[in-house]
């Protein structure tokens, strides 16, 4: 079992950043890949980012390439989404979600991809 909590949201005008934060728990946390998503109101959840369960491989979809970073400290059980530049359709409520042992394709960009997630963290990005 993984349980996951994001924290980090808020309101932020455009152009500025915001840095979420997931702390995880659980024995299988570290040998996980994690994701970020993102739903917006009226919108399916969306994939964002990706970054392996070394840190070592990271995925990003092209809307926020450049202005995002997803990165994990493993000593602290905790992903981070670094987001930078900010534009109002970046709000949105974002999850993070642990992904299933073993792997699977390539890359991570499906719900189906993922086993657990938390329950989400709002940002809003006025213009």
């Amino acid at each position: 079992q993984v349980q996951l909590e994001e924290s980090g949201g808020g309101l932020v005008q455009a152009g500025g950043s915001l840095r979420l934060s997931c702390a995880g728990s659980g024995r299988t946390f570290l040998s996980r890949g994690m994701g970020w998503f993102r739903q917006a109101p009226g919108k399916e959840r969306e994939f964002v980012a990706y970054i392996g369960a070394s840190g070592g491989s990271t995925y990003y979809v092209d809307s926020v390439k450049g202005r995002f970073t997803i990165s994990r400290d493993n000593a602290k059980n905790t992903v981070y989404l670094q987001m930078n530049s900010l534009k109002p359709e970046d709000t949105a409520v974002y999850y993070c979600l642990g992904r299933g042992l073993g792997g699977g394709n390539w890359p991570p960009i499906f719900l189906r991809d993922y086993e657990y997630w938390g329950q989400g963290t709002q940002v809003t990005v006025s213009s």
